[in-house]
């Protein structure tokens, strides 16, 4: 027998980016393992190899009800999201939910030692990028009778709340989602379409390898006597409020392991 949740997701088409690991390939799985009767899923990513396997892996676990469309997109790249809608085959550009999961840090130097080409780049994916994606989603969502319809999910951080020392420009990138998310939850309060934000505190993906640009060592020493959330745990928070009634928001989201309580404050075991 169906859930609730199930039967809510049926039919819909939604849209992930950064797919081809941690976060945003969880949540494809835990849409697909959620709704596996009818649902179409646009994973998205720079990888485009990986996100094949990716498709492929979810087919062959919940089977050919749920059909997976791999698109190479670096969201960084605006001429690459203008065409993204259009280019989408015919079946799979009727949006119902966007997961605007792409994102980055780069490095944890302090002012002035920042460098150019890292504040860039983060800027580009977790700003521009999220903003350029929503526009052109929303597009599709507000052509909808009744003003529009859709949901927005932007995963954000702790970060975006509470900057710390070492970390003032991804800080930065996720206290301008939030507020961009903040802003356009009030823009859109008369259409049906929802904006949501979740914020993960530690989670444990390869996100800290690219923040020491590849140095997996001093990445796995940010999670040493810690147990740090997973990506599967976002991913059922992504699930869970993009299942909720039409009318109920889960507006605002924070998520923490247990050991935790703020972005400086956790307890490491010795």
């Amino acid at each position: 027998m169906s859930s609730a949740v199930a039967k809510r997701l049926e039919g819909k088409t939604i849209v992930i980016t950064g797919a081809s690991s941690g976060i945003g390939r969880s949540t494809a799985f835990e849409f697909a393992r959620t709704s596996p009767k009818s649902l179409k899923l646009v994973l998205t990513a720079r990888r485009a190899e990986t996100l094949r396997q990716v498709a492929d892996d979810i087919v062959k676990e919940v089977g050919d009800g749920v059909k997976v469309l791999p698109v190479k997109l670096d969201v960084s790249n605006p001429e690459e999201i203008r065409g993204f809608v259009a280019g989408l085959p015919e079946e799979f550009r009727d949006i119902d939910v966007l997961v605007n999961n792409a994102g980055l840090v780069k490095g944890v130097a302090r002012a002035p030692e920042i460098a150019e080409a890292d504040m860039n780049v983060m800027f580009a994916t977790n700003v521009t990028g999220l903003i350029n994606m929503t526009q052109a989603v929303l597009a599709v969502f507000l052509k909808r009778p009744d003003g529009g319809r859709g949901d927005i999910i932007n995963v954000g951080s702790i970060a975006g709340r509470e900057p710390y020392p070492g970390g003032g420009i991804y800080c930065a990138t996720k206290a301008a989602v939030r507020s961009f998310t903040e802003s356009l939850r009030k823009e859109l309060v008369a259409s049906r379409v929802r904006v949501l934000e979740i914020d993960p505190g530690q989670v444990e993906t390869e996100f800290s390898v690219v923040r020491f640009y590849g140095d997996k060592s001093k990445a796995d020493a940010v999670y040493a006597g810690c147990e740090p959330l997973t990506p599967d745990d976002i991913a059922e928070v992504v699930v869970f409020v993009a299942g909720r009634r039409e009318n109920v928001v889960v507006a605002d989201t924070l998520v923490f392991p247990n050991h935790q309580a703020s972005a400086l404050i956790m307890h490491r075991k010795s």
